[in-house]
C-alpha cells in the first residue's frame, strides 16, 4: 500500500477535485457592464429549440394533472428546466393550452419525456460548453422521468464505444481516474452486500464501470496519451462495515460520477459530448437504483440560472 500522502480519495480528492477542475472552464459569462452593446447570443436558437420542446412537455403534463395530481413534483422539475434553457434576449414566451395531440395517459407522457430526452442531445455540438453541460443535465432528468412514469423504452446503461477523433487527453483523464475509483468503490460494495440482488447487481455495474474504464484507456491510448493508471488504495468517504452503508457507498459513487460527466459534456471536444452525456445518464440511472436522492439537475451543483448573452 502506498503512503497515505499518494492516496486518491473518493470524495475531498479524486471526484470532486475532477469535477472542480472540469467545472472551471464552463462557468458562464457575466452580465455585461451598463449601456454596454449586447452581441447577439449564438445558443439562441438552440435555447428556443429546447424551450419549445419542454412547452410541449408542460402541456402534456397539464393535459394529465386533473386526473394524475401526482404528477405535479415531475411537471415543477420541468418548469425548472425550462427556465434555466430559456435565453434572457427575447421575450418569453407563454406556455400555451394543451394540443389536441397532448398525452392522454402515462405511457404516452413516459413515451414523451423520452423522446424529448433523446432530442436534446442533438445540439450538443452546436452548442456552447455551458449550454452542452445543461442540455445533457435536462436529458438526463427526463430518461429518469420516463422510467419513473414507467417507460419501458427508458435506455439501459450502455458500453461505450469511442472513437479516436479529435483530442480528448487532457478532458479524459479525469473520467478515467474517476472511473478507477469507482472500480474499487464497487469492490468494497459487493464485499458487504448480504442480498443476493443487490450483489448481483453490485457485480453488474462493477462490469460496467471496467468495460467505461477500458474505453477511456483505449480513446486516450489512440490518442496519443498515457492513460493515468489507478492508484494503489483508496480512502473512502465514511466507513463501509455493512450493507446499509454499501448501498450508500454505490449512490455516492454514482452521484459524484454525475458530476464527473456533466462537467465532462462541457469539456470534452465536440466529437466525444455525446459519448459524456450517456455516461452521465447511466450513472444518474444507477444512482437512482442505489437510493441517491432526485434532483432536477443531475450533475450540477444547484439550478442553473438563465443564459446572458455576451
Amino acid at each position: 500500500m502506498q503512503p497515505r500522502s499518494r492516496r486518491t480519495f473518493l470524495t475531498l480528492g479524486l471526484l470532486v477535485t475532477a469535477g472542480t477542475a472540469l467545472t472551471a472552464c464552463t462557468e458562464p459569462h457575466g452580465t455585461p457592464p451598463a449601456g454596454a452593446a449586447r452581441r447577439p447570443d449564438p445558443d439562441e436558437p438552440i435555447r428556443l429549440r429546447a424551450v419549445a420542446a419542454t412547452d410541449t412537455l408542460l402541456a402534456g403534463y397539464d393535459a394529465l394533472l386533473p386526473q394524475a395530481p401526482q404528477l405535479q413534483p415531475l411537471r415543477a422539475e420541468v418548469a425548472q428546466h425550462r427556465a434555466a434553457l430559456q435565453p434572457t434576449t427575447t421575450a418569453p414566451p407563454t406556455v400555451t393550452a394543451p394540443p389536441s395531440s397532448a398525452p392522454t395517459t402515462l405511457t404516452a407522457l413516459a413515451a414523451l419525456e423520452r423522446q424529448t430526452a433523446q432530442s436534446r442531445l442533438a445540439d450538443l455540438d452546436a452548442a456552447s460548453p455551458p449550454l452542452a453541460r445543461l442540455l445533457a443535465s435536462v436529458s438526463t432528468a427526463g430518461v429518469l422521468h420516463a422510467a419513473a412514469l414507467g417507460d419501458p423504452g427508458a435506455p439501459a446503461a450502455s458500453t461505450p464505444s469511442p472513437t479516436p477523433a479529435g483530442d480528448p487527453a487532457t478532458a479524459f483523464q479525469d473520467a478515467l481516474s474517476a472511473e478507477h475509483a469507482a472500480v474499487y468503490g464497487y469492490g468494497v460494495v459487493g464485499a458487504r452486500l448480504t442480498d443476493d440482488q443487490q450483489r448481483t447487481d453490485a457485480r453488474t455495474t462493477l462490469a460496467a464501470h471496467q468495460s467505461r474504464r477500458d474505453a477511456w484507456q483505449r480513446l486516450l491510448a489512440t490518442s496519443g496519451a498515457t492513460p493515468t493508471a489507478a492508484a494503489a488504495g483508496y480512502q473512502l468517504p465514511f466507513p463501509v462495515t455493512d450493507a446499509p452503508a454499501a448501498t450508500r457507498l454505490a449512490a455516492h459513487l454514482e452521484t459524484r460520477l454525475t458530476t464527473v460527466y456533466a462537467d465532462l459534456v462541457a469539456a470534452a471536444p465536440t466529437p466525444h459530448r455525446l459519448l459524456a452525456a450517456d455516461a452521465l445518464r447511466d450513472s444518474a440511472l444507477r444512482a437512482h437504483h442505489w437510493g441517491a436522492a432526485p434532483t432536477p439537475f443531475p450533475g450540477l451543483p444547484s439550478s442553473p440560472a438563465p443564459s446572458t448573452a455576451p
